[in-house]
């Protein structure tokens, strides 16, 4: 299940990310802060709202597999969480698909920084690797090292892409992993609490209730595990293909 996820939530926020690159950034003479965080936000929110359903039944299956003797199946954790209280029954008891999107508003919530933080780091980090005076003696390939020769921008070693994803990665993490818990624990409401629908707010309260400040970052060190060294080879990967592909 969850590479029937990450496909399509990959290809859609790197090329997302090119279309609204293009269209906030025309020309370099175009790029700012400001604008590399806009478009990585926007690519990481198109991305999620393609694929959120994916990962909600992703995550509950992993936590039924844990909560209960027998392995659920895909069929039947998909029926679970449609017959579910939907998330709009107040405004019309027929919502039922809405509840394929339960915990969306705290995963946007997330991936606006995660995603902005994201792609604005990787290009401050690489333009770093690649023009600063000292640094780039280092990180930069020499030109005779590198097969693809069709682009403008200097290539990095291996090793420094994948320090520049790395960075990228960790910070991202960081600054988002509070929502990231948050989001977490409203996909799985339903098998808690499958007699009623829990918000954003109230799951908020419930974790500090039980665990303080503390409980927002509960994970994080494992977090670190997981999407430092995914993001390293997934910006890398992308780097590389860019190059390949003749996309400046």
């Amino acid at each position: 299940m969850t590479l029937i996820r990450i496909f399509p939530y990959a290809a859609i926020k790197f090329v997302a990310y090119e279309q609204y690159r293009a269209l906030l950034m025309p020309t370099r003479a175009h790029e700012t802060s400001l604008k590399q965080f806009m478009a990585g936000s926007l690519a990481g929110v198109t991305s999620v709202f393609f694929t959120y359903p994916l990962d909600l039944i992703r995550v509950r299956l992993a936590y039924d597999v844990k909560e209960r003797t027998r392995r659920p199946t895909l069929s039947g954790t998909i029926q679970q969480i449609y017959n579910e209280p939907a998330a709009l029954q107040r405004m019309h008891g027929r919502f039922h698909v809405v509840n394929f999107y339960r915990g969306f508003l705290p995963t946007v919530a997330g991936m606006i920084p995660y995603a902005g933080v994201s792609f604005w780091t990787y290009h401050l980090v690489t333009q770093l690797c690649r023009y600063h005076p000292f640094v780039s003696k280092y990180t930069r390939k020499k030109e005779e090292d590198d097969p693809v020769k069709v682009i403008s921008k200097p290539p990095l070693k291996t090793w420094a892409e994948l320090l520049c994803g790395g960075t990228a990665g960790l910070v991202a993490q960081t600054s988002s992993y509070p929502l990231e818990v948050i989001r977490r624990r409203m996909q799985v409401g339903g098998s808690l609490s499958p007699d009623k629908f829990v918000g954003f707010i109230e799951t908020t309260k419930d974790i500090y209730r039980v665990k303080g400040f503390k409980g927002f970052y509960v994970g994080l060190s494992i977090g670190y595990v997981k999407v430092v060294p995914m993001v390293a080879v997934s910006f890398a990967v992308y780097d590389r293909m860019k190059r390949l592909l003749n996309i400046d």
